[in-house]
């Protein structure tokens, strides 16, 4: 059976692994960590960034530096994640869901001025599958609105917009280095912060509400407890299995890209025939091959689409039932406008195998499983 996912492993990792142990540091904010937030720095232009122990708690972070007071109102996609929405719960604001595009199953840019009222503070843009939202539209509704822009870029490392990293072009952007995503550290996430103003803040949050940042740069004599926070800093042993991994970022990314882009070359066919719909990648984005989704005709093909690759040894998984219809989704939001596209999309939609080290051979049984399918 041809896997889903196989976390990536370049063969560096478990040598700093030792390193980090054998160092006697092994909790957060060591040499590993700081190599890791440097590099994620350098490497994307953001001018500060803090690893955290999952993708969700650097949306976490992300919520609580935008201040939101209880009532106040969040817009974001319903097809996503439910750390996405979670993280804003959490700090006390009601969703707002608004429909997704078809073609990238983004957030809907025009659509989110209608969903604004005098209680919205902050925009959500979750870029699906690596492929940037529409974020000069998202910017530009914000700046005029006064808004705070978030970016769920959980699945976008390396990936970019107009020339700009996904997660630098908003107020906060938030990295995940799960097991399921492109580079990982098992569990383990990242907040990218653009205004320097809250650089000192996101580290107290980060600290259990401590200072100790500063008391370790030696800015202050002795920390101390200054402010509400928790403990966002993952062990310093998950930053070094990142470590190995971020140093072979460029081969990785290679490496995905090729199986998505064999995937597409050979899949394309079949979507002129009209059997299948494609992924489509906007004018201005380059993505990162987080992964690759087909579309089927509804959710009664889909199922046995998938039944069929199943049987063909090849394990493909659909993915989001939106939010706006889970519980917790009735309880905490409510969609604005007309769900046009989001559950009949989601319903629809099929993610292949896609991890790094696929092999060839592997990627011509998957094209071959999803050919025998549609050409019946």
């Amino acid at each position: 059976m041809i896997s889903f996912n196989i976390p990536p492993y370049v063969g560096t990792e478990l040598d700093y692994v030792k390193q980090a142990v054998e160092n006697h540091k092994i909790c957060g904010d060591g040499a590993f960590t700081k190599q890791c937030n440097q590099w994620l720095s350098e490497r994307f232009g953001s001018q500060k960034v803090l690893l955290t122990t999952s993708g969700t708690t650097a949306l976490e972070m992300a919520a609580l530096l935008c201040d939101l007071q209880p009532g106040d109102e969040v817009i974001l996609p319903s097809f996503t994640f439910s750390s996405t929405a979670t993280a804003f719960v959490l700090a006390g604001a009601k969703l707002v869901f608004v429909d997704v595009r078809p073609d990238t199953m983004n957030i809907d840019e025009t659509k989110i001025e209608a969903a604004i009222t005098d209680k919205t503070k902050v925009i959500c843009a979750m870029h699906y599958a690596g492929v940037a939202c529409e974020m000069d539209t998202i910017m530009e509704i914000a700046a005029r609105h006064g808004l705070k822009v978030v970016e769920d870029a959980a699945q976008g490392v390396m990936s970019t917009y107009k020339g700009k990293a996904l997660g630098t072009i908003g107020d906060f952007g938030c990295f995940s280095f799960h097991e399921t995503k492109n580079y990982s550290m098992g569990e383990g996430g990242a907040l990218l912060i653009r205004d320097p103003e809250y650089n000192e803040r996101a580290e107290i949050l980060r600290e259990k509400g401590t200072n100790r940042a500063k008391f370790f740069r030696g800015q202050v004599d002795k920390y101390t407890w200054v402010d509400y926070g928790s403990s966002y800093l993952p062990s310093e042993m998950n930053a070094a299995y990142l470590w190995g991994q971020l140093q072979a970022a460029d081969q990785i990314n290679n490496d995905r890209l090729a199986s998505w882009n064999d995937y597409y070359q050979a899949l394309r066919p079949l979507e002129q025939a009209g059997k299948l719909e494609l992924p489509a990648i906007p004018e201005g984005c380059v993505h990162n091959a987080h992964m690759f989704w087909v579309k089927c005709r509804d959710l009664e093909e889909r199922t046995a689409f998938i039944q069929h690759l199943k049987d063909s040894g090849v394990l493909a998984v659909f993915h989001y039932i939106p939010l706006h219809s889970a519980p917790a989704g009735l309880r905490y939001g409510r969609f604005s406008g007309e769900d046009v596209y989001t559950t009949k999309e989601s319903d629809r939609l099929v993610r292949l195998p896609l991890y790094y080290g696929l092999t060839a051979q592997d990627r011509q049984q998957v094209i071959q499983a999803v050919k025998a399918f549609f050409e019946v």
